[in-house]
């Protein structure tokens, strides 16, 4: 007779964080699960969306942000697990998909303009 193997300890699959709905120009903060030696911890990185391509499971995201006086950008797969969240900070008015002209600009002149989002107004929920 066979024995059974006892159930060895698998290491944790993170399913992909649900994503809202990005475009470029949005500021957005990705919360990156890092993982040093046996822990695991959260990091934040803040920035505008400068690019967004492909489609189904290889979509893909580009952030930008500026750290010192020096541009940095990351590239975040729609379905990776490592993101943890992503959370929308604000909307820009934007008129271009690539907004790669932003890697030349500094200081005012990189700002974009913040679209305003008005949300229905309605009967707001009574609590019961």
């Amino acid at each position: 007779m066979a024995k059974k193997k006892e159930t060895e300890a698998k290491p944790k699959v993170q399913k992909p964080a649900v994503i809202p709905v990005l475009k470029p120009g949005d500021v957005v903060s990705v919360h990156v699960r890092i993982v040093e030696g046996d822990k695991e911890r959260i990091q934040a990185f803040e920035g505008t969306i400068i690019s967004i391509r492909g489609s189904g499971n290889g979509k893909t995201f580009t952030v930008r942000k500026m750290s010192r006086g020096i541009g940095v950008e990351r590239i975040f797969p729609f379905a990776s697990p490592a993101i943890a969240e992503v959370e929308v900070k604000r909307h820009s008015k934007v008129r271009r998909a690539k907004l790669y002209y932003l890697r030349g600009l500094k200081g005012r002149s990189a700002q974009l303009k913040e679209k305003r989002v008005e949300r229905k107004s309605g009967p707001e929920p009574v609590e019961t």
